[in-house]
C-alpha cells in the first residue's frame, strides 16, 4: 500500500510540473511581452518586418544550451537580415539554478556577445504555453497575417557535441523551406538537452 501511494505521488509531482499540452506543427502561437536582458520588455509583434522568429527556449547553465549558444548566435546572424530573428527564452526557475536568474543572464548575453533578445519568462507561463520540456527547444513560428503558425518544433542540428560532424542542420532547413515557400521537412525533431527546471 505505502508503495502505491509512493508510486502515485511520484506520478503526480512529475506531472504536475509538465507544460500542458503544448503546441503542435500547424497551430497558432499566442505573442507574449517578456524582459529582455536590456531591461526592456519585447513581444514578436514589435518586429514589424519579420516573416516569422526562431523561438528558442535555451538557459545559462545546461551543458547542451552552452554548446548551442554560438550556433544560436549564428542562426540570427544569418537569418534575422531574411526574416527570421532568433528570440531566446529562459524559463528555468532560479531558485533551482542561481546562475539562471535575470544576472545571470545579462552576464551570459554581454560575455557570449548575444546578436538576439534574451528573454526571461520568470513566470514559466509562455514554456508551458509552448510546450517547451528542454534547453535547447526550437518552436519555429511563421507570419500569416495576424496569427503566428508553429511551422517547426525540436533540435537545432543532430549533433550538440561536435558542430563539424553536424549531417542535419533541422533549423536551418526548415527557415530554408519556408523562405522558399516550401513545406518544412522534417518539420518536428526530438529536442535534446537538459530538462526545463519548474517550479515547485
Amino acid at each position: 500500500m505505502n508503495r502505491l501511494i509512493l508510486l502515485a505521488t511520484a506520478f503526480f509531482i512529475l506531472v504536475s510540473f509538465k507544460p500542458d499540452g503544448g503546441y503542435k506543427v500547424g497551430d497558432v502561437a499566442t505573442d507574449f511581452k517578456l524582459l529582455n536582458v536590456t531591461g526592456s520588455k519585447i513581444s514578436l509583434a514589435d518586429n514589424k518586418v519579420a516573416q516569422g522568429f526562431i523561438v528558442v527556449f535555451t538557459c545559462n547553465h545546461c551543458p547542451f544550451s552552452v554548446k548551442y549558444e554560438d550556433r544560436i548566435n549564428d542562426l540570427n546572424k544569418k537569418y534575422a537580415a531574411k526574416g527570421y530573428p532568433v528570440v531566446a527564452i529562459n524559463s528555468n526557475d532560479a531558485l533551482q539554478y542561481e546562475e539562471d536568474d535575470f544576472d545571470g543572464m545579462v552576464k551570459r548575453a554581454k560575455e557570449k556577445d548575444f546578436s538576439f533578445p534574451y528573454l526571461y519568462d520568470e513566470t514559466q507561463a509562455i514554456a508551458r504555453s509552448y510546450g517547451a520540456t528542454r534547453t535547447p527547444h526550437v518552436y519555429i513560428v511563421q507570419k500569416e497575417k495576424d496569427d503566428l503558425i508553429v511551422r517547426y518544433i525540436g533540435a537545432i542540428d543532430d549533433n550538440a557535441d561536435d558542430v563539424a560532424a553536424v549531417k542535419q542542420k533541422y533549423v536551418e532547413n526548415a527557415v530554408d523551406n519556408l523562405l522558399a515557400a516550401k513545406p518544412v521537412s522534417p518539420d518536428f525533431t526530438k529536442a535534446i538537452g537538459c530538462s526545463i527546471k519548474w517550479k515547485k
